[in-house]
């Protein structure tokens, strides 16, 4: 899945579980772009990562700055989810 996918999908995704409220795929993409950064500006949690801190995103997993390299630790209901123990 492309950033396009990821955008169109999320949006429609907001759209169908969003209680009433709307997101424009132009929306999710300034949020996506915010978070994660563009080739011009990095995100929050390039910027969090560049000053050693530990971004946790709940039970999805965190993300760690490590000698320049940044990696992934899954979080157990990720793991779960990819495991097919839950829906």
């Amino acid at each position: 899945m492309n950033k396009a996918q990821l955008i169109e999908t999320t949006s429609a995704d907001v759209s169908t579980h969003g209680e009433g409220r709307q997101l424009s795929p132009q929306d999710i993409e300034r949020v996506f772009d915010a978070v994660f950064g563009t080739v011009e500006h990095p995100g929050t949690l390039a910027q969090a990562l560049r000053s050693g801190q530990t971004v946790t995103l709940g039970s999805f997993g965190s993300f760690q700055g490590d000698g320049g390299t940044a990696s992934f630790r899954p979080g157990k209901a990720l793991t779960e989810f990819l495991q097919g123990r839950t829906r």
